[in-house]
């Protein structure tokens, strides 16, 4: 039997026209209608007053790590922190689990390990490696989102990363069958020349990542894109040096996308403390100053998504300081857990700079779901979509506390830090996500 109709009713509801007060009637799992406030009746009515009504978050870049690795984060722990922080669409990264995802196999297998774990709807990318470019194409069958590659070591031998002929294969083929090519753009000759300090000083951590590491990978990738005719999106922009390059590639008819992540808006270098490897991620947080260029571009729409990189790793990996470790920059994991903080986190900042709820859903709901092609079901409140909804408090402010977050381990930048904006409730498909309940989000595929 299908659930019954209900309204959701808020003062601020964020539209993709912009906020206004409005009424939302889902049923079967569907919005059914969209209504001037008052307007619609059901059964069931939730006023939420003042509290904004976003739709659910999709975050297109997660580290998951299951199978293989499930002690550094998992279907379970991944998808309960996404629902507690808004996001109800994650697309799983095909690294860091083992087997990766690089061949059907390794789909099924983690395919297999997600069933009946994912508190929120699920899809997954695929991985081109030095080799694989037969498996692209069934892979793409069976429904990735596309194919993430790495112009640098990824920091696991199962995911090796592509050198320029690798490259110039993988791209030919996914121009050919229509595919996605997401990239991790360093390039690794510069990496080797830059200085390799080691200790705990961040500085140090910050020169072996010079922004010439991004900005010569991107240009060799978009000279690639160019000869192949690829459509290819560069991951985790956290260097401004980029953005010239990316201009004239759209200029010329490349087609680019780039996102950049909410660490890299939020935080800075200046701020990181010495040790304190939380902070540690590649490529690396900058400096202040290239931060607010970040900030232009996105508010100008040079980045067509904000998502995690939720790349998360046990405590003894990160040699944290605190729990007894080095504290050495140079030998922690480098990956930022931040999956269920990301729209507090960028809230906070955005108003701060006086960006709307309508920007932010802009930049973390359906510009991500435009990446993936889930516009139409996932990442705004029109009739037809998925009944993905968040009630978000936009003026609560909340002290992080990293050991109460859903996230397996208890390792975040932002510990310790007040954010503004708190998720009050999260609807996945018409239904109250629960986390200490039964998940009941899906598997999606690409379309």
């Amino acid at each position: 039997m299908s659930p019954s109709p209900v309204v959701i009713r808020s003062r601020r509801v964020v539209l993709p026209e912009g906020e206004r007060p409005a009424d939302v009637l889902v049923q079967d799992g569907r919005i059914a209608a969209v209504g001037a406030h008052g307007s619609l009746s059901a059964e069931t009515v939730t006023d939420l007053g003042d509290t904004a009504l976003l739709p659910g978050l999709v975050d297109t870049h997660v580290h998951v790590n299951e199978p293989g690795r499930t002690e550094w984060e998992g279907f379970a722990t991944a998808t309960k922190a996404a629902a507690a922080g808004g996001v109800t669409t994650i697309i799983d990264m095909p690294l860091n689990s083992v087997p990766p995802t690089t061949t059907v196999d390794g789909l099924a297998a983690k395919r297999k390990t997600a069933e009946g774990q994912a508190w929120v709807d699920l899809g997954f990318w695929g991985g081109a490696i030095p080799g694989n470019v037969p498996d692209l194409e069934p892979l793409h069958q069976a429904g990735v989102f596309g194919f993430k590659s790495f112009l640098a070591p990824s920091g696991v031998d199962e995911f090796p990363h592509v050198e320029p002929f690798d490259l110039e294969l993988a791209l030919a083929e996914q121009a050919r069958i229509g595919a996605l090519a997401i990239i991790h753009a360093e390039d690794p000759a510069v990496l080797d020349a830059a200085p390799q300090t080691p200790g705990v000083h961040y500085r140090d951590f910050l020169a072996s990542r010079p922004d010439d590491a991004e900005a010569a990978a991107v240009s060799r990738l978009l000279d690639t894109a160019r000869r192949t005719g690829a459509r290819v999106h560069i991951l985790h922009v956290s260097s401004a040096a980029v953005l010239p390059l990316l201009r004239q590639a759209r200029a010329d008819g490349v087609q680019v996308t780039a996102e950049t992540c909410p660490h890299y808006l939020t935080l800075a270098a200046e701020e990181v403390p010495d040790g304190d490897t939380a902070f540690k991620c590649c490529p690396p947080i900058r400096d202040e100053a290239n931060r607010d260029q970040l900030w232009a571009a996105l508010a100008a729409g040079e980045f067509i998504a904000v998502v995690s990189d939720h790349s998360p790793s046990t405590p003894d990996l990160k040699l944290l300081q605190r729990y007894g470790g080095s504290g050495d920059f140079a030998a922690a994991w480098g990956g930022i857990a931040s999956l269920q903080l990301g729209l507090p986190a960028i809230w906070t900042e955005a108003r701060r700079r006086g960006h709307t709820l309508t920007d932010v859903v802009r930049w973390m709901s359906s510009g991500p779901a435009s990446l993936v092609g889930l516009t139409g079901s996932k990442g705004a409140i029109a009739v037809g979509y998925d009944a993905d909804l968040v009630a978000f408090d936009p003026d609560a402010d909340f002290a992080v506390h990293a050991e109460q977050l859903h996230h397996r381990n208890p390792v975040t930048p932002y510990a310790g830090r007040t954010l503004s904006g708190a998720v009050r409730t999260t609807w996945l498909r018409g239904r109250v996500v629960d986390v200490a309940g039964a998940p009941f989000g899906q598997q999606i595929t690409r379309s």
